[in-house]
């Protein structure tokens, strides 16, 4: 702790702060001393790219499949391909049996088909909750149990009585199956090397797409074998059996340590594994909604969403009514569209791994060029006059939609931060049911019954698809860029680790702010803000309006999520931390402005205050004395209402409501705000009571003169940067920051 000044009192300068002739002063000095900024800043952005050979993926020697799976054991690909190709055995059901479930349950066309694009938003939605468990437990048990209810649900859709009770059942199938699309991945970048995964991931695909292709054959050749009204029924019965029997497998699967190849590929080793706070789903969201590839990619796939989902469905009515074809026949006529892409995939994946380590912007605008011709080649698809016309274009389209989606799970997982990998996977999916799944089941349904298949089909690919291609090609030019953010995140993450080890645990800073950059929409607020607080320190964060001070303050509470950048306590990373975490760590925050119920009474505040304690009586209350005797203003008025207050006493009961949950670390925003300076007086002796008491403080103000009374040390943050970092009574002699800026002077 630094030496504590006497207590003088507080003078501003014959006038109090912000007034408007300071407030003009201080915007002309900002004008002159921050010319070119905009220009300064692209530059320090452009700055972030690092040489392409530290880019996890780009560069290096070429790595064969086979020694890719070498390397990571065989055991967890063949389960995990085994899985994701018997699960889709059931996966054309709905759609080539829609016509027969409809005659049993006396549901119209159009309603099969929104229960057959339901079965596919099922599939999506579940990825929400499998990806959150995905970052956070063992992913084997979780593919194993989520494998087991598949069969179970499928099994169960088949004895459904009626149109509801099969919708259901379709849902919880749906969830079930979800594990393929957000734990698979997942569980697969972290055990392959990076080399590999283009021809990984289109391997799964392409055996998963044999299996599909299978599959109408399979749903429709049951239901006619069986016979009856009910031979449909059979098909989910029969099909699930298999992914029941290896489920088993998934539970002993071994854990691959998280982000271990772009750790070994930048850093040269892994990172340690633990010392990690569970991840919240709205930091987690909000991190990778900034990604700028990823927002590109969920954008692109929420629009091809209008067309994908309710498309298998449409083609099933099609072929019915246009070529009248059986539940066997329809599922013959699917199948071959298969087989084109089953050839293409193996080159796909190669392609995809050879482009990527010479050019990953490159690599990622191979799947906007394969999408691009679908949004014309379906409609000329659906006008073909034959059955055999229709086959031929089928195969085509299947093959470049399938070629593209095969690569991008392994563009994807090269900007998702490593611990976010099962939620980035389920954040695209999210908006590509949510936004294309929903809108394009309405939409589609409302076409296909006024208009037809042929129309409707015409009509949401043609608009859809071209949209979807365009923004997965601009996404490509963001992608350079992305990995740079991952390899300075590692980077950083390695250099805190090495620190650690060679510090004393008494030694950590109690508050670590890194590399942290935040926008409010499209206005960048902190750009690489950085600093540290001591145990036991009061710093002073000052700044002018709009310098981000409180903007800093809730990145460290965990209110915002930063777009880059770390944030630690006690040396542990909260980055991703809920705010109720941080607060159940000891990480609590006064903020500027009213903080009182003003109709209740003062005992009421702080029983409201408490009501984290509400089942321990005895230690609420203990909490409740230790404040009134720091604060005796109030401790004489408790029952008196909290609105007939001064503003001083009001901050003070504030302040006392935050000190009741005896905080490991203490901030403060604006604690003179508004307040006359013998107000500010007498808060300062009690925030230099906390400071005797070993309290660790960050306080944000605009005044000097209260920063120099109470803090340690001082940071200075200009326009979301850290300008000045050191003594606070150094600042104070910087002409060119405390007088000019603080005092409302010019010159020096």
């Amino acid at each position: 702790m630094g030496q504590h000044r006497p207590k003088e009192p507080i003078t501003f300068g014959g006038q109090v702060d912000n007034q408007p002739s300071q407030s003009e002063s201080i915007d002309a000095l900002a004008t002159t001393v921050l010319e070119g900024e905009a220009a300064r800043r692209d530059a320090q952005k452009a700055e972030v790219l690092f040489p392409d050979d530290l880019l996890p993926g780009v560069g290096g020697e070429q790595t064969t499949l086979r020694e890719g799976l070498r390397k990571g054991g065989f055991q967890t690909f063949v389960v995990l391909l085994a899985l994701n190709s018997l699960d889709e055995l059931e996966n054309s059901a709905v759609a080539i049996l829609g016509p027969d479930i409809g005659r049993s349950f006396g549901v119209s066309d159009g309603t099969v088909t929104a229960i057959s694009t339901a079965s596919l938003m099922f599939f999506v939605l579940g990825a929400g909750p499998m990806g959150w468990l995905a970052d956070r437990f063992r992913r084997g048990p979780i593919v194993g149990i989520a494998s087991g209810a598949f069969a179970a649900f499928s099994a169960l859709s088949g004895a459904a009585v009626n149109a509801l009770m099969f919708f259901f059942m379709r849902f919880f199938a749906g969830m079930s199956k979800a594990n393929t699309i957000t734990v698979h991945p997942s569980m697969l970048a972290d055990t392959y090397p990076l080399q590999t995964r283009g021809r990984m991931y289109a391997t799964n695909a392409g055996v998963g797409r044999i299996f599909s292709a299978i599959s109408p054959v399979l749903a429709g050749g049951i239901a006619v074998w069986v016979g009856g009204d009910d031979g449909w029924r059979w098909a989910f019965y029969l099909l699930g059996l298999p992914t029941a029997a290896l489920a088993f497998l998934a539970f002993f699967l071994r854990e691959p340590p998280r982000g271990q190849w772009e750790q070994k590929h930048v850093l040269g080793a892994g990172l340690k594994q633990d010392n990690k706070m569970p991840i919240s789903v709205e930091a987690a969201f909000t991190r990778i909604w900034n990604i700028d590839t990823i927002r590109n990619m969920t954008i692109a796939f929420a629009a091809m969403g209008f067309a994908l989902f309710p498309a298998g469905s449409i083609q099933s009515f099609f072929l019915e009514e246009e070529f009248d074809l059986d539940a066997l026949e329809r599922g013959l006529a699917v199948a071959p569209a298969g087989i084109g892409l089953l050839v293409f995939l193996p080159f796909v994946g190669r392609r995809f791994d050879a482009t990527f380590r010479k050019d990953p912007d490159r690599a990622v605008r191979l799947i906007g060029i394969l999408l691009l011709p679908i949004g014309v080649l379906v409609p000329i698809q659906y006008a073909m006059p034959n059955l055999a016309l229709f086959m031929i274009l089928s195969a085509i389209n299947s093959t470049f939609l399938g070629g593209a989606f095969a690569m991008v799970q392994p563009a994807i997982q090269a900007v998702f931060p490593y611990r976010l990998r099962g939620m980035g996977t389920a954040f695209l999916t999210f908006f590509m049911v949510m936004v294309g799944g929903v809108g394009g089941s309405i939409i589609a349904g409302f076409l296909q019954n006024e208009l037809g298949e042929q129309t409707a089909i015409t009509i949401i690919t043609a608009g859809a698809m071209p949209i979807g291609a365009y923004f997965v090609l601009r996404g490509a030019s963001r992608l350079r860029r992305d990995l740079s953010l991952v390899v300075g995140e590692l980077r950083e993450e390695q250099d805190e680790e090495r620190r650690q080890a060679e510090t004393d645990p008494e030694d950590m800073p109690a508050i670590q702010v890194a590399h942290v950059d935040f926008s409010y929409g499209q206005v960048q607020v902190l750009f690489d803000l950085g600093f540290e607080v001591r145990k036991q320190e009061t710093l002073a964060l000052l700044g002018t309006n709009g310098a981000g001070k409180s903007t800093a303050l809730k990145v460290i509470t965990g209110l915002v999520t930063p777009e880059r950048g770390v944030v630690r306590l006690h040396g542990q990373t909260i980055t991703y931390a809920t705010p109720e975490q941080r607060a159940a760590m000891g990480l609590h925050m006064l903020p500027g402005g009213a903080g009182v119920w003003s109709d209740l009474s003062i005992r009421d505040n702080l029983l409201m205050g408490a009501y984290a304690y509400r089942r321990d009586t005895s230690d609420r209350d203990r909490r409740i004395e230790k404040v009134l005797d720091m604060f005796p203003d109030l401790s004489r008025r408790t029952n008196e209402r909290a609105g007939n207050l001064s503003g001083g006493q009001q901050q003070m009961l504030a302040l006392a409501r935050v000190m009741l949950h005896e905080p490991e670390v203490l901030m403060i925003d604006e604690l003179s705000l508004g307040l006359a300076p013998v107000v500010v007086q007498s808060l300062l002796e009690t925030v230099e009571e906390l400071k005797d008491q070993g309290q660790t403080m960050i306080i944000v103000e605009q005044s000097l003169n209260v920063a120099l009374a109470i803090a340690d040390r001082a940071v200075f943050l200009e326009k979301g940067q850290v300008r000045f970092e050191g003594p606070a009574q150094e600042l104070a002699e910087r002409d060119d920051l405390a007088r000019a800026v603080f005092l409302g002077t010019e010159g020096g």
